[in-house]
């Protein structure tokens, strides 16, 4: 089977390229299923349950979310009627929603978790422990994916090789930069260290270069507002076999939209 995780969509144009691209990439790599991370499609910072029903509704089978799962203010409220989709595990104790889910598709099940980095990233509970209760709560006969939304190289690679043969596939969402990475790693976990980016490119990872670089610059607080322009989606396909869960191999994907 294969299934294609999909780097963080970046405001209304990365839901656009989203909503044309998937379910062509669905018929034409024979995907089983899809998982997206959105937390930043809300214009530029989460998401609200309009906006995961419209990537539902487009082909998603899943949806994660990183350090803006709060960024719209309405969101708290509705989290915990949205269930395939994950905020980090690793959130303070008594925060709303849940770290992982159990995805029922007609033609198999698998496990989706989210867990958040701590270095260079704001203050969140050990991703490590996190995902280690996630595990132990989960069924033992699915497939499980994991995006760890995170900062440091050296954190992601390190939970990989934590994770490897205890789950199909790690990967990594934040940074906006598809990384050369991909690999099975030596026990049967494909791993990425970044996903990239789903939104327009003739930018700062998503957002307009003019504020950006002026804050660069002058040190002054400016509002980041997506960027318009051409898009990328980016992601990777994991091919695995459901029974054993190992991965045999993950393949990262990039449609670039041409330049005006």
């Amino acid at each position: 089977m294969k299934l294609l995780m999909i780097g963080d969509v970046v405001g209304s144009p990365g839901r656009a390229i989203f909503k044309r691209e998937v379910p062509r990439l669905r018929r034409e790599l024979d995907l089983a299923a899809v998982v997206v991370n959105a937390e930043n499609c809300a214009a530029g910072s989460g998401i609200t349950a309009a906006l995961a029903k419209e990537f539902f509704d487009n082909g998603a089978d899943a949806i994660t979310l990183g350090d803006h799962t709060w960024g719209q203010k309405e969101f708290p409220g509705q989290i915990d009627q949205i269930d395939r989709l994950v905020r980090p595990a690793n959130c303070p104790e008594g925060c709303p929603g849940k770290g992982w889910r159990l995805v029922t598709l007609p033609t198999f099940r698998f496990a989706i978790a989210n867990i958040q980095g701590r270095v260079f990233m704001n203050p969140s509970d050990c991703p490590f422990r996190a995902i280690d209760r996630a595990l132990a709560e989960m069924p033992k006969n699915v497939p499980v994916f994991v995006d760890f939304h995170a900062e440091a190289t050296s954190e992601k690679i390190t939970m990989g090789y934590y994770l490897d043969g205890r789950v199909t596939a790690l990967v990594g969402t934040h940074t906006h930069v598809q990384t050369s990475d991909a690999l099975v790693l030596p026990n049967g976990t494909a791993y990425l260290t970044d996903l990239g980016m789903t939104g327009p490119y003739v930018s700062s990872i998503g957002r307009d270069l003019k504020p950006v670089t002026r804050r660069f610059l002058t040190g002054m607080p400016a509002r980041f507002d997506v960027a318009d322009g051409p898009c990328v989606l980016e992601g990777a396909v994991v091919e695995f076999d459901p029974v054993t869960k190992k991965a045999s191999s993950i393949e990262t994907i990039r449609i670039r939209e041409p330049m005006p």
